[in-house]
C-alpha cells in the first residue's frame, strides 16, 4: 500500500507497509470475531484492512487528520475517530461498544510508556492488548528481576497483567524506516492477572519511588513510608536495591507498607 501523504515526524508516524508482518501482527490478536478491537494510531489502514475482514466491531483511533480521510474511505466500515489516543477514556469507550475491548497498535515510540499507562489503568475495562513498539522497551517489560532492564514497566505489568514478548519487527517494513528494531508485545488483561489486595495506585507509588533511585536501597527510596514512620520491611528487604526484589515480592512489600505506614504525596 503506497502512502498518500508525507509523514510527519512530530507525530512519530512510522508506516507500516509490509502486508506479510501485518498479518502477523494482526494474527497476533486472540479476539474472536465478535469481539470489539481497538485500533490506536491506524495511519494509513494496513493492520485496518485486516482487523475489519476479521472483526464487524472494529474502532480506529487516529490524530492525523489526512489519515483519517484516507481510513474512512478506504475502511468505512469502521468507526474511524479523529482522536489524540492520550484522552480516550477507556471505560466509556467500553461502555459504549460493549466492552471489554481488544487493543491493538503500531505504537509511536515517544507514546508507548503513557499508553501503557493509560491501559494498565484502565485495564478492568480491557481483555487484551497488542502493540508494537521499540524493542528495548519490549525487553524491558518483560525483563527478569537483577537485570539492566528491569523497571517500573517489569513490576506493573507483570504484577497486574500478563505480558508477552511475541516476535521482532524489522525497520525495513516501515516508511520512514526507523532507526530501532522493534517487537510486539502481547498483553493480557483478566480477573487472573490481578494480585488480591492491593490497589495499582498503590503498588505504583512504592514501585515508582524504589526505582527512581534503584541505586540506593529499599530502605533509603522508601524512607518516607518506613524510617520517618517508623516502619519496618518484611524479609530484611530494606538491605536490597529495587532491582532485587520480584513482582511478587513487590506486591508483598507493598501490602504491607499500606498497612503499617501513612499515605505520602506522589513526589
Amino acid at each position: 500500500m503506497s502512502i498518500p501523504f508525507r509523514p510527519k515526524q512530530s507525530l512519530g508516524q512510522n508506516f507500516l507497509h509490509d502486508p506479510n508482518m501485518a498479518e502477523k501482527i494482526v494474527g497476533t490478536l486472540t479476539a474472536p470475531p465478535e469481539a470489539h478491537v481497538v485500533e490506536v494510531g491506524a495511519g494509513t489502514g494496513v493492520l485496518t484492512e485486516r482487523l475489519a475482514e476479521r472483526h464487524d466491531r472494529l474502532t480506529a483511533l487516529e490524530i492525523d487528520e489526512r489519515a483519517v480521510e484516507v481510513l474512512r474511505e478506504r475502511v468505512p466500515e469502521a468507526d474511524v475517530r479523529e482522536t489524540d489516543v492520550r484522552e480516550t477514556d477507556w471505560a466509556a469507550l467500553a461502555d459504549e461498544k460493549g466492552g471489554p475491548l481488544r487493543v491493538i497498535s503500531n505504537t509511536p515510540y515517544y507514546l508507548t510508556s503513557p499508553i501503557l499507562f493509560a491501559l494498565l489503568g484502565q485495564r478492568d475495562c480491557l481483555a487484551e492488548a497488542v502493540l508494537t513498539m521499540q524493542k528495548e522497551v519490549a525487553e524491558r517489560i518483560v525483563a527478569e528481576p537483577s537485570t539492566k532492564a528491569y523497571g517500573i514497566l517489569s513490576v506493573l505489568l507483570q504484577l497486574f497483567a500478563e505480558p508477552t514478548l511475541c516476535f521482532t519487527v524489522p525497520p525495513q517494513v516501515f516508511s520512514p524506516q526507523p532507526d530501532v528494531t522493534s517487537a510486539v508485545v502481547r498483553i493480557r488483561f483478566g480477573p487472573d492477572t490481578e494480585p488480591e489486595d492491593l490497589h495499582f495506585d498503590d503498588a505504583r507509588r512504592y514501585v515508582r519511588a524504589a526505582f527512581n533511585q534503584r541505586r540506593k536501597m529499599l530502605r533509603n527510596s522508601l524512607s518516607a513510608w518506613t524510617k520517618e514512620q517508623d516502619v519496618g520491611f518484611p524479609n530484611d528487604w530494606g538491605r536490597k536495591r529495587a532491582e532485587a526484589l520480584t513482582p511478587d515480592e513487590f506486591a508483598t512489600l507493598a501490602r504491607h507498607l499500606d498497612a503499617h505506614a501513612d499515605p505520602v504525596p506522589d513526589a
